[in-house]
């Protein structure tokens, strides 16, 4: 899993799985092109990473107009990309009886919209190298019911089903697109969902994972694999991280 001369654009890479993975793909010799909201909390993760060439992309993704020039930009700065990956989301339990048009809409636009809109300006002209591509972060509850997570669940259930047919479509253009599904992993997205529920609630998620929680290093592993020539025969695919929680 050689990544030197590469250069991959990370979403959601001022925390969690978006920050481990700029680390470790930056360990695999990658140059690394850091996207988040917070410039100081992507700072703190540049700070972190391997080697140099790295840019910081201080940008909001629920503002979809203005994706195309901000990856053009991004592309102008650094250099044709040859990784995509889409680590940016949020997490809410939201029971059917509390949800709203506006809930639903801010989990679409940032989830799974923006996925596709990046998509679209990374296969432009210039933004993308040839034999690139694109990892979208899923989520095991795509794939497993769960009380109070229609709407989260469902978001992340579209990525699966967009990388499927991006992947048929991009590959004349040699770009692979695919998707990792993690289950509850220790993050500071976990930690605030744990805070939003009650001890017993939280024991019986991590209990429904058969090897126990995870780390953000497993989910990172798995992104960075599917990034790499070692996966280049591999597209249209979800690669399953997740304890044995969808076994279950």
């Amino acid at each position: 899993m050689d990544l030197t001369g590469c250069s991959v654009m990370v979403t959601g890479a001022s925390s969690g799985i978006g920050r481990e993975t700029a680390i470790l793909i930056s360990n695999l010799g990658a140059r690394v092109a850091l996207v988040g909201r917070s410039r100081e909390r992507l700072e703190v993760t540049r700070a972190a990473l391997a080697g140099d060439g790295h840019h910081l992309f201080p940008f909001d993704l629920a503002d979809l107009e203005a994706i195309p020039a901000f990856m053009g930009a991004v592309a102008a700065q650094v250099g044709p990309l040859t990784g995509l990956v889409h680590a940016a989301g949020i997490h809410f339990f939201t029971p059917l009886r509390t949800l709203t048009a506006a809930r639903i809409d801010q989990l679409l636009r940032l989830n799974y919209s923006s996925a596709l809109l990046l998509a679209k300006a990374f296969r432009q002209k210039g933004n993308c190298a040839p034999g690139s591509s694109i990892v979208f972060v899923s989520s095991s509850a795509a794939l497993v019911g769960e009380s109070a997570l229609c709407a989260y669940a469902g978001s992340k259930a579209a990525l699966i089903g967009a990388a499927r047919s991006l992947a048929i479509e991009l590959a004349p253009e040699c770009i692979r697109v695919n998707c990792v599904a993690p289950g509850f992993v220790d993050s500071e997205m976990t930690r605030q969902i744990r805070q939003s529920v009650t001890p017993e609630q939280f024991a019986a998620i991590a209990a429904s994972h058969p090897l126990g929680l995870g780390s953000v290093r497993d989910a990172a592993n798995a992104i960075a694999f599917l990034i790499a020539d070692t996966a280049r025969w591999i597209t249209g695919s979800v690669l399953v991280v997740d304890g044995g929680y969808s076994a279950c």
